[in-house]
């Protein structure tokens, strides 16, 4: 598999912003959260960050994002998206292993409680919850390997 990273631009704005916004709807307890504060936190983040982001393709289609970026000294997984039909194919495992591999320090990063799938995923990469955000979310961490 011969994946292509690329920064992303303002044209993929709007689907960060829906990838947000389903994970949210999905996992999050929205009965207990500023529901138009948090996605309207989430657009203005995007917006600020979007050349930061990174879009990934598999022979010339988009198959997800990510945004890795340094934050209080250490580099951070954020919003590592797979588009549904390219799920179960590696690709995450991939991204992940380029952060690795691209950094310097410890990586985190947040993950809903109730996504065992990308749990599993990140544990299987060498993550460890270290603690729980409220009741929705863990941050995990990966320590700098040799």
């Amino acid at each position: 598999m011969k994946l292509k990273y690329e920064a992303a631009d303002a044209r993929d704005a709007e689907t960060l912003y829906a990838f947000n916004k389903e994970l949210i709807d999905t996992y999050e307890d929205t009965d207990k959260i500023e529901y138009d504060k948090v996605l309207l936190w989430v657009r203005k983040k995007i917006e600020k960050n979007i050349n930061e982001y990174t879009r990934v393709t598999l022979d010339g289609k988009t198959v997800g994002y990510f945004y890795f970026h340094k934050a209080d000294g250490e580099n951070e997984i954020d919003d590592l998206y797979v588009l549904p039909e390219y799920r179960g194919r590696g690709i995450g495992t991939e991204i992940i292993k380029k952060c690795i591999k691209e950094s310097d320090t410890p990586i985190f990063l947040w993950v809903f409680v109730k996504n065992t799938g990308a749990l599993a995923l990140y544990t299987k990469m060498g993550f460890k919850i270290e603690g729980k955000v409220r009741e929705t979310r863990y941050i995990m961490r990966r320590e700098k390997m040799g």
